[in-house]
C-alpha cells in the first residue's frame, strides 16, 4: 500500500484505482502489454549456398585425366591407383580409364577408395603379384598395348 501512495505522489494524474489490485500489492506499477508479437529464432537463417560436394563420376564411367571424380570436405573417399587427391580432398583421375570404387578392412572399420583401370573389366584392388605393375616410377605408360583378359566384375 505504501507503494501505491507513493506512486500517487510521484503521478497525481494517474489514480490508484487504475491499479489492479493485485498488481499493487506486489509493488508492481502499470503492467506493460507488447505491442509486436515474438518474432523467434531462425534455424540456418538460409544464408549460404550449397557447395556442391559428392561423386561426379561413378562406377564404370569412362574418364579422362584431369576429371574430377568425387568432392568432399575430409576423406570420404582415399584415393587408390591412378588417383590423386587434391589440396581441398577433391579426388581426380590421372590416366584416362574407369572409374571404380572399393571397399577395404582398415583397423575395426573399413575404408572407401576410388580408383581408375584402363581396361573396363578389371578389378580394384590390383593383384600386382597375378597382373604386374601398372605404373613404373609414378608413370603410367599409356602406348602399351592393353591387354582384354581381364577378369569381368
Amino acid at each position: 500500500m505504501f507503494f501505491v501512495r507513493a506512486f500517487e505522489r510521484a503521478c497525481p494524474f494517474v489514480q490508484a484505482a487504475s491499479i489492479p489490485n493485485d498488481c499493487a500489492s506486489k509493488g508492481l506499477g502499470a503492467v506493460r502489454t507488447a505491442t509486436k508479437r515474438a518474432g523467434g529464432t531462425i534455424a540456418n537463417h538460409g544464408g549460404s549456398p550449397g557447395k556442391r560436394l559428392g561423386v561426379k563420376k561413378f562406377s564404370d564411367e569412362f574418364v579422362v585425366p584431369g576429371n574430377i571424380i568425387v568432392r568432399q570436405r575430409g576423406t570420404v573417399f582415399h584415393p587408390s591407383d591412378n588417383v590423386k587427391m587434391g589440396r581441398d580432398h577433391t579426388i581426380f583421375a590421372t590416366i584416362p580409364g574407369y572409374v571404380r570404387f572399393y571397399k577395404e578392412k582398415y583397423m575395426r572399420g573399413e575404408r572407401k577408395y576410388v580408383g581408375v583401370v584402363r581396361v573396363k573389366g578389371e578389378v580394384l584392388p590390383r593383384d600386382v603379384a597375378e597382373r604386374g605393375r601398372d605404373r613404373f616410377f609414378g608413370l603410367a605408360n599409356l602406348r602399351t598395348q592393353v591387354e582384354d583378359s581381364a577378369t569381368p566384375v
